[in-house]
């Protein structure tokens, strides 16, 4: 069975509160979504909504005439006469989803018409869409509650509307009140009785069922799905395309054109523009998801893959990671010295495991990158020296100015210095450090995440804690620093991440760590 996706990121998604993008974002998350993800039909604004709406529109409908993606492109527009037809089309718009009434109550209280006048003027937009080559969609806004309640109107508009020139029929479930055996139920009842349509399904969160609900749709014979990138929408949000995908693909054996490698990285892109961070428990996407705490996990994917489901992270250009913390185990500690390429005698895994479950037991944070560094600390005949000191920096910071950074850093004996300037005080360090790498051939990694956590309590002279994620040779890696100033913290992580990648790309030249061919004592 092979289930068309609609992803309305663009349009519904945008009505998460606090959520805007610019016409040059917007372009940009429809090409990931056409091109690099390979969604069937995109949904990218609301007609009549403003001036900045129009140019993304315009923009976007552009660039998919010279890619031949100009019925893939879709807006939402009204039962307004000819303005929503008129200002879709002025946008180089050639589809029209058609926001209809889907229920009685919502007619009669919103639009004070009968079923025979609404009708009606929907035909009437029919009639202008076709003397403007526009393809047409219809809403059934509120479609759930018109099962529940006025089942009898819903067939009446489909029975109006069968026979008209409409290419797909959508069926929302507006305010996300259905479970999966209603949702089962209503679509079966519908499909069965127009079979020569198409539907769409189009869930929303409330009770936390957008997905359920998805795959009761599917399995009612719905062949179109709404989604939103990260599960972004109104209230609750809307079915997210991750899970709508795995579940689809691997519990329904239904057919999509997706591309599941390039989940990951649109995600990503769509969390930076939004500003509205990923939970880092929400499945196939989320930081944690593919991540095993237990030392039992790590002990039985060590045996045979024992902990393995068929979400497998490369699926989604992700990789399976083994947390450090108090339920580690000496598997835990293995499979993380795995991506170093190397590994500890019995004894010392022993004696590294006990520290790894006492920093655990403390709160503590322990991260693969901390390993070298615990390891060092732990068998303590020769520590893991620094080679890259940050020795000397001057942060100055004056209204209307650019914020300054005079950096002093010591690598492998010698003295480097150089200042810049930059958009923060961070900004300016890092800037100054790059001039210094630049200056001896060296890369420095990208950074991809910068988060601080800073105690409750509202305190000022409160500890900061800063994770940096940094990415080299496509290997992403995290440091930590720990300080009372929130620039110093991460100052202090960008020390720890030079002398991580200046120590041969993530090797520890000390004999402390060896290669797998030798033996530890």
């Amino acid at each position: 069975m092979r289930v068309e996706i609609m992803d309305t990121t663009l349009r519904d998604g945008e009505q998460t509160q606090g959520v805007s993008y610019t016409p040059l974002e917007k372009l940009h998350i429809a090409k990931l979504l056409l091109k690099d993800l390979k969604v069937d039909r995109i949904e990218v604004s609301s007609a009549r909504v403003s001036s900045g709406e129009f140019e993304a529109v315009k923009q976007i409908t552009e660039w998919a005439r010279h890619n031949n993606f100009q019925r893939k492109v879709e807006v939402l527009g009204f039962v307004d006469g000819d303005l929503s037809l008129n200002w879709i089309n002025d946008a180089g718009g050639k589809v029209i989803n058609l926001l209809t009434k889907g229920s009685l109550r919502h007619l009669e209280k919103q639009l004070r018409k009968t079923p025979e006048q609404h009708a009606n003027d929907i035909r009437k937009i029919l009639k202008k869409a076709e003397s403007v080559d526009m393809q047409v969609n219809i809403y059934l806004e509120d479609w759930s509650n018109g099962m529940i309640n006025s089942e009898e109107y819903v067939f009446y508009m489909l029975d109006s509307l069968k026979d008209e020139n409409i290419e797909r029929f959508m069926l929302p479930d507006t305010l996300g009140i259905l479970n999966p055996v209603q949702t089962y139920d209503f679509c079966k009842k519908v499909v069965d009785r127009y079979p020569s349509l198409h539907f769409d399904f189009h869930a929303h969160n409330d009770y936390d069922l957008a997905v359920a609900n998805v795959f009761s749709a599917v399995r009612a014979g719905i062949t179109g799905i709404h989604t939103t990138i990260n599960g972004l929408g109104e209230r609750a949000g809307n079915a997210p395309l991750s899970s709508v995908i795995g579940l689809l693909h691997d519990h329904l054996n239904a057919e999509t054109g997706i591309n599941e490698f390039e989940i990951t990285k649109v995600s990503r892109i769509v969390e930076t523009f939004s500003g509205i961070r990923i939970p880092v428990n929400k499945p196939v996407i989320g930081e944690n998801v593919f991540t095993q705490t237990s030392g039992v996990h790590a002990d039985g994917d060590s045996k045979d893959n024992l902990y393995y489901n068929n979400l497998m992270p490369e699926r989604f250009g992700r990789k399976r990671k083994y947390a450090l913390g108090k339920q580690s185990g000496k598997a835990t500690v293995r499979k993380n010295l795995e991506e170093f390429g190397l590994f500890l005698s019995p004894d010392s895994i022993n004696k590294v495991t006990q520290r790894v479950i006492e920093l655990g037991d403390k709160k503590e944070n322990v991260t693969t990158e901390d390993l070298p560094f615990i390891i060092s600390d732990v068998l303590g005949n020769d520590r893991t020296e620094y080679r890259i000191f940050i020795k000397n920096y001057s942060l100055s910071l004056s209204f209307g100015l650019k914020p300054h950074a005079s950096v002093q850093v010591e690598i492998d004996g010698k003295i480097y210095q150089e200042t810049s300037s930059g958009d923060g005080q961070y900004d300016a360090f890092m800037k100054a450090i790059r001039i210094i790498y630049e200056g001896l051939g060296k890369e420095l990694p990208l950074l991809i995440d910068y988060q601080v956590s800073i105690p409750p309590g509202g305190k000022t002279d409160a500890l900061v804690d800063t994770i940096i994620t940094w990415s080299i040779n496509e290997k992403e890696f995290k440091t930590k620093g720990l300080d009372a100033d929130q620039t110093e913290s991460a100052i202090k992580a960008t020390e720890k991440m030079m002398n991580i990648v200046y120590n041969n790309e993530f090797k520890i030249g000390n004999n402390l760590l060896i290669n797998q061919s030798n033996e530890l004592h």
